[in-house]
């Protein structure tokens, strides 16, 4: 037998399938897009047997396309997005549609929370920061609009959970996922019951899945779902972590001194704890799954999918003529801004398509007539790159960058090394990328690989399987050019927030089908 892992990786837009060796190279991935649904200004949903579905075929297709023996299989591991929500009943059906980590219905919840102090005190509970998107605050969205929905559920599971339900019948979460939720006290690695009962939420607690390792065989795949992905019955699944986990493993995060940086739906920024970080408090704060270490992250909805968003709404047309000739639209992109590095370019990018901080809107500033698609595109992964600074700037404290020998880059924008290389510049540090092009999925791999034995733990795992594939170093020019947009970028930024009156658009049922960045 020649052993396979199998990593899903269903993220905000794309759900991806990987095939890996035992020694984490990439041997083939598929990709298929999940369709999100906006059925009221806000809020983002998905079929859950949808995305299922998606995952099937991927996997269907992977094994015949690479001719792989589905016994040669050794493990498969599913990982998804952070937060959000899945309602099932006790037969395992939907209840409702699941809830993406980039709905903001909850923003009124938090704010009657803000008011009353219970903000703060559900804050000191789960060792991170309550926002829009967060499985908890949604939970109390539905508590207080929606108590039948809460009726007729009877577990309560995050994005990957419902993916290895579907696998092997498993209900049960991780660490990882139940910190990053904001259901667990991630100090003592279990449900933070006082805040379920502070926030009135206390008949959910039963509803929420027992807590396991995230390298233990939670199950094996059943013949219902051999019968619809072509694995073998009786496939070992492992229980995995979240998304921004798994890319920090697959990037080769251990050490205190590094910086993890994923690029994707959103802009997450993140560094090792030995204890918890309680100043600046992060957005998100787990248990990462190597002996005693914290995983401290500051996140935002600000990263490549304001790319996808530009490429889908502004650029289709050039999308499907990059389809036609075998190629990207990020590809093309990435072409486009090295060809315009160079020149003196004094437009700006506020990637908030989808939010901002202090209610700062999106959008384009310093346009001229003689501007060219390349200067605009250039300005679109500038910003991106300077919101993630923003949230560096915080994370890292009055410390700033000492004692940070370099950043680990994964996501959409590591793919590219021209976009690569502004992070680097941006941040003046060495930037690193590791092999392989899917992160996530290559970090929920290396879980199977500890489930079943192939390596003794996710240390050994690491060590074997993660290399580094790209190394940046920052050009000094460069560093100064960034340094001055960057300082203009807030400076800008700060004042239109201050003048901008929020728009709140009207409701709408349309839904579209996103590309990875």
């Amino acid at each position: 037998m020649v052993a396979r892992l199998l990593g899903i990786d269903s993220g905000g837009t794309m759900t991806k399938v990987a095939l890996f060796d035992d020694v984490g190279n990439e041997i083939a991935c598929e990709h298929s897009p999940n369709r999100i649904q906006f059925p009221h200004a806000g809020w983002t949903e998905r079929d859950p047997d949808g995305m299922w579905r998606a995952a099937c075929e991927g996997i269907r297709t992977l094994l015949e396309r690479t001719g792989t023996s589905p016994g040669d299989i050794a493990a498969v591991t599913a990982v998804g997005y952070g937060a959000g929500l899945y309602f099932v009943d006790d037969d395992g059906r939907v209840v409702r549609p699941g809830i993406g980590s980039t709905d903001t219905r909850s923003s009124e919840t938090i704010a009657l929370w803000e008011q009353t102090g219970l903000k703060s005190e559900l804050e000191s509970a789960i060792q991170q920061a309550v926002w829009a998107g967060q499985s908890l605050p949604i939970l109390g969205w539905f508590g207080q609009h929606h108590p039948d929905v809460l009726k007729r559920t009877r577990h309560l599971l995050l994005c990957k959970d419902f993916l290895r339900l579907r696998l092997c019948g498993d209900i049960s979460t991780d660490p990882t996922d139940a910190g990053c939720a904001g259901f667990a006290d991630v100090s003592k690695g279990c449900y933070a019951k006082d805040a379920f009962i502070a926030a009135g939420l206390e008949d959910c607690i039963e509803k929420l899945p027992e807590i396991g390792a995230s390298t233990d065989i939670a199950g094996y795949v059943t013949a219902e779902a051999a019968a619809q992905t072509g694995l073998l019955e009786g496939t070992p699944v492992c229980r995995g972590v979240y998304d921004v986990v798994a890319c920090s493993l697959a990037s080769g995060l251990t050490r205190a001194d590094e910086l993890g940086v994923v690029a994707g739906t959103f802009s997450i920024n993140s560094r090792l704890h030995t204890i918890p970080c309680l100043d600046p408090l992060p957005t998100l704060q787990v248990a990462y799954p190597l002996e005693g270490k914290y995983l401290a992250t500051m996140a935002g909805a600000t990263s490549a999918s304001n790319l996808e968003w530009v490429c889908s709404t502004l650029l289709a047309a050039e999308a499907d003529v990059a389809r036609r000739n075998g190629r990207s639209i990020y590809e093309v992109c990435s072409d486009l801004v090295e060809s315009a590095i160079d020149r003196d370019c004094g437009i700006l990018f506020f990637p908030y398509v989808f939010g901002g901080p202090s209610g700062a809107p999106a959008g384009l500033l310093g346009v001229q007539a003689g501007s060219q698609l390349p200067d605009v595109l250039r300005a679109v992964f500038e910003g991106i790159v300077f919101a993630h600074c923003q949230d560096i700037g915080y994370l890292l404290g009055e410390a700033g960058t000492d004692g940070i020998r370099r950043a680990l880059l994964s996501g959409g924008p590591s793919k590219s090394p021209v976009w690569s290389q502004i992070f680097c510049d941006a941040l003046n540090m060495p930037l690193v990328v590791a092999n392989g092009s899917e992160f996530g999925a290559k970090g929920g791999a290396m879980c199977a690989s500890v489930a079943v034995g192939l390596q003794p733990d996710l240390t050994s795992a690491i060590s074997a399987m993660t290399r580094v594939s790209r190394t940046h170093t920052p050009d000094p020019d460069r560093v100064e050019v960034l340094k001055a947009r960057y300082r203009r970028y807030r400076e800008v930024g700060e004042r239109l927030a201050a003048a901008w009156v929020p728009h709140t658009p009207p409701d709408c049922a349309s839904s579209y089908v996103g590309a990875s960045a």
